[in-house]
């Protein structure tokens, strides 16, 4: 029996991105395939859900929407029969991935928000999502963004400030949006308004 490790599971306001103010259920898995040094979540698993346990939970929160999102989705084990249970229970799955694999699973759900990491530009296997968010970490954003525009399609592409240790850096955000056309600005909300 697939047992999932889990972070946290919180109903909330999707902060980012197209459906931003979306409610939802967070589904916060355990584990990620990468290592970003600005990174502002933790991976370490808290506790494990089977299947049936993990959709009851998610049933709890009575939202038809869920977000799928880590740590790292498409790593974890067992992926297929969660998606066909909650389809199946009728919700919309939206998945936050950092585009470093691509599962047969993702063309089941309803939506894709993947973040490439400039730190890792050979990482990228995904090919095709409904939205690209790319945090502006470092000056190479810019390059790195032209050439993930050119790997992935999608229908928006988002820079998104960076947030180190609680400074939200929107000067440089604003310094590589400025050099690129056809990108838009998504602020994490959930952080500006205090809402998880």
């Amino acid at each position: 029996m697939v047992e999932y490790d889990l972070v946290e599971i919180f109903k909330s306001l999707q902060g980012e991105g197209r459906n931003s103010g979306r409610p939802a259920v967070f589904v916060r898995f355990a584990g990620c395939n990468l290592g970003c040094p600005w990174c502002d979540t933790s991976v370490a698993r808290r506790f494990s859900l089977s299947l049936a346990e993990l959709v009851d939970e998610i049933g709890s929160h009575r939202v038809k929407s869920v977000i799928l999102t880590g740590g790292e989705p498409t790593i974890v084990a067992g992926m297929d029969e969660l998606v066909e249970a909650l389809k199946n229970a009728g919700y919309w799955i939206g998945v936050e991935t950092n585009a470093t694999g691509s599962p047969g699973w993702l063309g089941k759900v309803d939506y894709v928000a993947c973040s490439p990491k400039a730190e890792y530009p050979g990482r990228i296997v995904l090919k095709k999502a409904d939205e690209v968010r790319i945090v502006a970490s470092c000056p190479e954003t810019v390059g790195f963004a032209r050439r993930v525009r050119g790997e992935i399609e999608a229908t928006d592409y988002y820079i998104s400030p960076c947030d180190r240790d609680g400074k939200i850096d929107f000067a440089l955000a604003k310094a590589v949006l400025s050099q690129l056309d056809g990108w838009s600005l998504s602020v994490q909300l959930h952080k500006l308004l205090g809402f998880r």
